[in-house]
């Protein structure tokens, strides 16, 4: 059975019980209960996720995102990592999960659009803002053999029903969207085939408000 692990931000705790959910059967899916934030926290507590987990040395694959929190600009000032250090935090992530996990096929999910429309002015995020750091980040990986997950054009395209709130997409519409373009890079890259989710039936992980956070 192949093993994966879901690393990310609030986007990914939209998905990784669907992505679960799919692959039973098929995959062991690991993912921690936390969210990993800005991309200095996802490199300072990876280790210890893997640890907590006891995820093992033996994943074949991991998809994992960070730079929604690093584009955070609150109350007006610039976002809360700057662009060059975002890039040089992504490119020691992905040397980080090499050496966590030596087997393991690596795919970076670039970070989705907002609802500006209904954003709070004094804690934004601009789409513009998230497209400079999302060419950070795959010039940072530019070189390595890591898999681009291209979010971004995908959750662009999406109507504005399919959002929960100005960040997230967990509506049945917006999981299944994100949820199956995740499994399908997945299925692709492990040779392996999911299971149909009826969306009605899907209960996701019970996360708190806190623990999602913004």
């Amino acid at each position: 059975m192949k093993k994966i692990v879901l690393i990310g931000d609030s986007i990914r705790m939209g998905y990784d019980k669907y992505v679960k959910d799919a692959l039973s059967g098929t995959a062991e899916v690991f993912y921690p209960a936390d969210n990993c934030r800005f991309a200095v926290h996802l490199l300072r507590y990876m280790h210890e996720w893997k640890a907590k987990g006891n995820w093992g040395d033996d994943v074949d694959l991991v998809h994992w995102n960070a730079g929604l929190w690093d584009a955070l600009e609150l109350f007006g000032d610039e976002p809360l990592t700057s662009l060059p250090y975002y890039g040089e935090a992504i490119a020691r992530i992905d040397k980080r999960l090499r050496m966590l996990f030596p087997k393991a096929k690596l795919v970076f999910a670039t970070s989705t659009t907002v609802n500006e429309k209904i954003a709070n002015p004094d804690f934004m995020r601009h789409n513009a803002t998230i497209e400079k750091y999302n060419a950070v980040a795959l010039r940072a990986l530019e070189g390595t053999d890591t898999v681009i997950n291209d979010l971004y054009p995908l959750t662009a395209s999406l109507p504005d029903s399919y959002h929960s709130d100005w960040v997230h997409f967990y509506t049945p519409e917006g999981t299944e969207q994100i949820g199956g373009r995740v499994l399908s890079v997945i299925c692709d890259l492990l040779d392996i085939k999911a299971e149909q989710i009826n969306i009605k039936d899907f209960k996701p992980e019970n996360y708190s408000k806190s623990n999602i956070g913004y």
